[in-house]
Formats: structure tokens, C-alpha cells, sequence
């Protein structure tokens, strides 16, 4: 069974911007869209470069290494020079609380 599992308060990011959240020696890229909070995994599948310093823009995540770019919504591989999707994750809002799904 997957739980639902509180990341962050609402208020903790900015729009169009992410968090990074550690949990149980994971680390997950929590991002604030005009379309909503997605949630990935926080490292670049090209050189593993974490993404937390990455630019947002609309639904779409900016490794800070290379340039290469994801759909945060589905982790879609958009750009070179990354290839592999990323792994991502449902989230809901409750409460003022970003919750994702494991």
C-alpha cells in the first residue's frame, strides 16, 4: 500500500519555483505551477546534478548543469542532452499541505 505522506506547507514555495524534501533517504523535487504541485524525483537523469537550483518555467523544470528539460507534470525528457524521464509522483493539496503519494 502507498501512503499519502505530508512534503510541505503551500506557503513554502514560491510560484513557479520547487523545494527539495527529503524523505527516508530519498530526495524528491516538490514544484509550484500555474497548473498546480507536482512532485519528481530531485536529480537530473543525465549526471545526476540535483535540480533544486533549477529554473521553472510553466510546467517545465531547467537542470542548472546542462539546460536540459522535464515536464514536471508527467517527467517527461524534453531537451538535450537528457534522454530518461524522470520519476514522478501524485500530489494533492489538503488543508494548506502538499502531500505526495509513495
Amino acid at each position: 500500500m502507498r501512503d499519502w505522506i505530508v512534503a510541505c506547507a503551500v506557503g513554502d514555495i514560491d510560484e513557479e519555483d520547487l523545494i527539495r524534501w527529503d524523505h527516508e533517504g530519498h530526495a524528491f523535487a516538490i514544484y509550484n505551477t500555474e497548473e498546480g504541485f507536482f512532485a519528481t524525483d530531485v536529480m537530473c537523469t543525465h549526471e545526476q546534478q540535483s535540480l533544486e537550483d533549477g529554473l521553472v518555467i510553466g510546467t517545465v523544470i531547467e537542470c542548472p548543469l546542462h539546460q536540459g528539460r522535464f515536464d514536471v507534470r508527467s517527467g517527461k525528457a524534453l531537451s538535450a542532452p537528457v534522454c530518461v524521464d524522470l520519476k514522478t509522483y501524485e500530489t494533492r493539496v489538503e488543508d494548506g499541505k502538499v502531500f505526495i503519494k509513495l
